[in-house]
Protein backbone atom coordinates (compact mmCIF):
# COMPACT_ATOMS: atom_id res chain seq x y z
CA UNK A 1 0.00 0.00 0.00
CA UNK A 2 1.58 3.43 -0.85
CA UNK A 3 -0.33 6.12 1.20
CA UNK A 4 0.97 9.20 2.45
CA UNK A 5 -0.18 11.77 4.59
CA UNK A 6 -1.57 14.48 2.95
CA UNK A 7 0.63 18.13 3.82
CA UNK A 8 -1.02 20.46 0.96
CA UNK A 9 -3.61 20.52 -2.10
CA UNK A 10 -2.46 18.29 -4.01
CA UNK A 11 -2.05 15.22 -2.10
CA UNK A 12 -5.65 16.01 -1.01
CA UNK A 13 -6.69 15.92 -4.77
CA UNK A 14 -4.76 12.94 -5.64
CA UNK A 15 -6.15 11.09 -2.05
CA UNK A 16 -9.75 12.04 -3.66
CA UNK A 17 -9.25 10.52 -7.12
CA UNK A 18 -7.79 7.88 -5.32
CA UNK A 19 -11.10 7.29 -3.36
CA UNK A 20 -12.52 7.68 -6.35
CA UNK A 21 -11.35 4.68 -8.19
CA UNK A 22 -11.71 2.03 -5.05
CA UNK A 23 -15.12 3.58 -4.19
CA UNK A 24 -16.56 -0.17 -5.47
CA UNK A 25 -13.95 -1.87 -3.57
CA UNK A 26 -15.10 -5.28 -2.49
CA UNK A 27 -15.27 -5.57 1.51
CA UNK A 28 -12.50 -7.42 3.36
CA UNK A 29 -10.26 -6.55 0.16
CA UNK A 30 -6.70 -5.01 0.39
CA UNK A 31 -8.67 -1.91 -2.17
CA UNK A 32 -11.35 -1.63 0.86
CA UNK A 33 -8.55 -1.28 3.70
CA UNK A 34 -6.63 1.40 1.40
CA UNK A 35 -9.94 2.86 0.51
CA UNK A 36 -10.73 3.40 4.54
CA UNK A 37 -7.83 4.63 5.27
CA UNK A 38 -7.79 7.35 2.71
CA UNK A 39 -11.09 8.36 3.59
CA UNK A 40 -9.64 8.66 7.10
CA UNK A 41 -7.10 10.68 5.96
CA UNK A 42 -9.32 12.55 3.63
CA UNK A 43 -11.77 13.72 6.58
CA UNK A 44 -8.80 14.52 8.65
CA UNK A 45 -7.52 17.09 6.59
CA UNK A 46 -10.51 18.54 5.88
CA UNK A 47 -12.19 19.20 9.40
CA UNK A 48 -8.31 20.89 9.57
CA UNK A 49 -8.61 23.21 6.62
CA UNK A 50 -12.08 23.42 5.70
CA UNK A 51 -13.87 23.29 9.47
CA UNK A 52 -17.54 23.98 9.25
CA UNK A 53 -19.36 25.93 12.06
CA UNK A 54 -22.31 24.43 13.62
CA UNK A 55 -25.26 26.23 12.56
CA UNK A 56 -27.17 28.43 14.10
CA UNK A 57 -29.35 27.30 17.07
CA UNK A 58 -32.85 28.10 15.84
CA UNK A 59 -32.03 27.27 12.04
CA UNK A 60 -30.68 23.80 13.08
CA UNK A 61 -34.43 23.44 15.08
CA UNK A 62 -36.08 24.58 11.98
CA UNK A 63 -34.09 22.22 9.78
CA UNK A 64 -34.95 19.34 12.11
CA UNK A 65 -38.71 20.52 12.01
CA UNK A 66 -38.93 20.47 8.20
CA UNK A 67 -36.82 16.87 8.63
CA UNK A 68 -39.67 15.23 10.90
CA UNK A 69 -42.30 17.60 9.51
CA UNK A 70 -43.19 19.13 12.84
CA UNK A 71 -45.23 22.11 13.69
CA UNK A 72 -44.52 25.16 15.55
CA UNK A 73 -47.36 23.16 18.41
CA UNK A 74 -45.43 19.97 18.08
CA UNK A 75 -42.33 22.08 19.48
CA UNK A 76 -44.18 23.65 21.98
CA UNK A 77 -45.08 20.34 23.27
CA UNK A 78 -41.96 20.14 23.91
CA UNK A 79 -40.86 23.73 25.38
CA UNK A 80 -44.04 24.97 26.93
CA UNK A 81 -46.76 25.82 24.85
CA UNK A 82 -46.96 27.14 21.43
CA UNK A 83 -46.85 30.46 22.25
CA UNK A 84 -43.42 30.27 23.45
CA UNK A 85 -42.32 28.03 20.45
CA UNK A 86 -43.49 30.76 18.33
CA UNK A 87 -41.36 33.15 20.09
CA UNK A 88 -38.04 30.91 20.26
CA UNK A 89 -38.45 30.19 16.13
CA UNK A 90 -39.12 33.88 15.67
CA UNK A 91 -35.73 34.34 17.44
CA UNK A 92 -38.21 37.06 20.28
CA UNK A 93 -36.62 34.84 23.28
CA UNK A 94 -33.60 32.91 23.96
CA UNK A 95 -33.60 29.35 24.67
CA UNK A 96 -33.30 27.77 28.26
CA UNK A 97 -31.17 25.09 29.61
CA UNK A 98 -34.57 23.23 30.34
CA UNK A 99 -35.62 23.92 26.56
CA UNK A 100 -32.22 23.04 25.36
CA UNK A 101 -32.27 19.35 27.39
CA UNK A 102 -35.43 18.81 25.90
CA UNK A 103 -35.04 19.69 22.05
CA UNK A 104 -31.90 17.46 22.23
CA UNK A 105 -33.96 14.48 24.44
CA UNK A 106 -36.99 14.36 22.38
CA UNK A 107 -35.16 15.82 18.56
CA UNK A 108 -31.47 14.36 19.19
CA UNK A 109 -30.32 17.96 18.31
CA UNK A 110 -26.84 18.32 19.62
CA UNK A 111 -26.32 20.06 22.88
CA UNK A 112 -23.19 21.83 21.72
CA UNK A 113 -25.50 23.30 18.75
CA UNK A 114 -27.99 24.52 20.56
CA UNK A 115 -26.05 26.10 23.20
CA UNK A 116 -24.40 28.35 20.67
CA UNK A 117 -24.92 32.28 20.79
CA UNK A 118 -27.38 34.19 18.70
CA UNK A 119 -28.75 37.41 18.16
CA UNK A 120 -32.12 38.02 19.14
CA UNK A 121 -34.35 39.45 16.55
CA UNK A 122 -35.36 43.17 17.57
CA UNK A 123 -38.64 44.11 17.13
CA UNK A 124 -40.21 47.03 16.03
CA UNK A 125 -40.17 49.83 18.76
CA UNK A 126 -43.75 51.65 18.78
CA UNK A 127 -43.98 55.04 19.30
CA UNK A 128 -46.31 56.54 21.68
CA UNK A 129 -48.61 58.73 20.98
CA UNK A 130 -49.23 61.72 23.28
CA UNK A 131 -52.77 61.15 25.10
CA UNK A 132 -54.93 64.47 24.53
CA UNK A 133 -57.09 64.96 28.12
Amino acid sequence: MDIKPIKNSKDYQNALRMIDSLWDAKKNSPEYDKLDILTTLVESYESKHFPIDNPDPIEALKSVMEDQNLKSVDIGNLIGGRSRATEILNKKRKLTLDMIRSLNENLGIPTEILIKEYKLNQGKSRKKTPSVA
